[in-house]
Order: structure tokens, then C-alpha cells, then sequence
């Protein structure tokens, strides 16, 4: 193996470990953050039509399912810690992540051309996605008690934030007082929630990707630039608005870690482009192709 495949295997490992750890932090689309890293559409293609190229989608999607379970797994302690103590900084890094990679986002999205009628659909998607968001957040809560079927849904729900980018899973899971026993029972390994959950999963992936697949071939660049309004109104909707107990240091800790988190983002995206060339050899055939 050559110290390039090396590197791009640890590149994917990453991007699954901001995929996993986005999956579970509240107000974060693990969807949406796979588009922002230019994993979507493959892993729609491959997931709406698992038997074309098997073995070969396997192999790239190991390390990217790795760091995902790695993220999910490793760091949901120290990331309901950090949320429970240091809030306000946690969110506003992964804020300036999600914002250096919003250019790659904006050219991936007008990748098959870009009209006037899908910048409106960009702006009125933000709009309306964040005001859905912020009347959910102020006014939705309901108590369900965990069980093997609430815990089948709670994994439908975790899939679809994939499939459905923008959705943030975590947020509905919050809303419906699952979040924290899902993290729980992730970080200790429960099979009794963890089991439940990847049925779930597996049944809504079954049920919806391959319509998301169908969609996006009809309407690339309005599907995108959807996404592209969701995951705007995603990032602003987790935005800190409770600075009742800031201090000085958490305004100057929360500017570093923005601004670290958006040179971070800016990097995925020159890495991305340094190597897309390389990596679009590994491409699965294209999805007209294989219908």
C-alpha cells in the first residue's frame, strides 16, 4: 500500500469520525455533513443500490463507517461532558467547521448548473427550515418511554439524518427524550439500545434511499441547493443564543475555536479538491449507467 492510499484511507477514517460525532451532536445532519464532504451522493448510490460494485464500495466506506462509529462511540462522553460544561464553545467550533466547508457545498451544488429559481430555493429553504427548527426546539417535547420499538424508531429516525440531509436526528431524539439514553447506551455499549437502533436504521435506509437515490438523479442541482438551505439553517439554528453566564475567556475561547474550526473546514475542502482527481477513479458507475 503506498503512503497515498495510506493517507487517504486515514482522510476517510476523518471525515466519518465529523460524520459520526455530527450524527449525535445536537443540531447537526450527519447527511448533511456527508455533502458538505463530498460523501452523499456515494453513499446514496451505493446504499440505493448495494449489489453494483459491493465489495469495491466496502473497501472506501470502511475507514468512513469506522471514524463514524469512532466519532459515535469514543467521543459521545466527552462530547455530552463538553456540551454540559463548556457549551457555548463546543458549538460555535463545530459552527466555524461547517461554515469553511460552505463553499465547497455552494460549488457542489451548482456542480450540473445553477439557475435563479434554485438560488430562491436555497433562500427560501433557510428560512423555512429554520423557523420549523426553532418553533420544534421552543415547543415540541414529548416523553417516550425506551423500549425494543421505540428504539427500532429512534434508529429509523438516526438513519434518516442521513438520507435526508439537514435533518438532525439528535434534535428529534432530544425533543422526544431519547438523546441522552441513546448516547448512553452507545458509549457503554448496550446491546439492548444498540441492536434496536441499527434495525431501525437498516429498515429506513431500505425503505427511502433508493427514492432520495431517483430524486436526486431527476433534479440535481434543486436537490442540492436545498441541502444547501437545510444545512444553513441547521448551522444557525445551533448558533449559542444564552450568553447569560459568558465571561471574557468563553467570548475568546468561543473566537479561537470558531475560527480554528473554520481553517479545519477550509482544509477538508483544499484536500478535497487536491485529490478529488485521484479519488474520482474510484467512483462507483454512474448511477444511469447502472439502471
Amino acid at each position: 500500500m503506498s503512503i497515498k492510499s495510506i493517507f487517504d484511507w486515514i482522510y476517510r477514517l476523518i471525515k466519518g469520525m465529523f460524520i459520526g460525532t455530527g450524527a449525535i451532536l445536537p443540531g447537526v445532519s450527519g447527511g448533511a455533513l456527508a455533502a458538505v464532504f463530498g460523501l452523499y451522493e456515494r453513499i446514496i448510490a451505493f446504499l440505493s443500490n448495494p449489489r453494483r460494485d459491493f465489495w469495491r464500495n466496502v473497501l472506501f466506506f470502511v475507514p468512513v463507517a469506522l471514524g463514524a462509529l469512532l466519532g459515535m462511540v469514543a467521543l459521545s462522553h466527552p462530547l455530552n461532558y463538553f456540551l454540559n460544561t463548556a457549551r457555548i464553545q463546543v458549538l460555535w467550533c463545530f459552527v466555524g467547521c461547517i461554515a469553511g466547508t460552505l463553499p465547497a457545498l455552494y460549488r457542489e451544488a451548482g456542480k450540473e448548473g445553477r439557475q435563479k429559481r434554485h438560488l430562491l430555493i436555497t433562500v427560501c429553504t433557510t428560512i423555512l427550515g429554520f423557523g420549523l427548527l426553532l418553533t420544534a426546539q421552543n415547543h415540541l417535547n414529548v416523553h417516550l418511554s425506551p423500549n425494543f420499538a421505540i428504539w427500532i424508531l429512534a434508529g429509523a429516525i438516526f438513519a434518516l439524518g442521513m438520507i435526508v440531509p439537514g435533518l438532525s436526528p439528535s434534535n428529534f431524539l432530544m425533543y422526544l427524550n431519547l438523546y441522552e439514553p441513546m448516547t448512553a447506551g452507545i458509549a457503554g455499549l448496550d446491546l439492548k439500545v444498540i441492536l434496536p437502533l441499527g434495525l431501525g436504521a437498516v429498515i429506513c435506509v431500505l425503505l427511502f434511499a433508493r427514492l432520495m437515490s431517483l430524486i436526486m438523479k431527476r433534479a440535481y442541482a434543486g436537490v442540492f441547493h436545498f441541502i444547501l438551505g437545510i444545512v444553513i439553517a441547521s448551522t444557525a439554528i445551533i448558533i449559542p443564543r444564552d450568553y447569560s453566564n459568558a465571561d471574557l475567556k468563553t467570548y475568546l475561547v468561543s473566537g479561537v475555536v470558531f475560527f480554528a474550526g473554520f481553517l479545519v473546514g477550509l482544509l477538508m475542502n483544499w484536500l478535497d479538491q487536491k485529490y478529488k482527481a485521484d479519488q474520482s477513479t474510484d467512483q462507483p458507475i454512474n448511477e444511469k449507467e447502472a439502471d
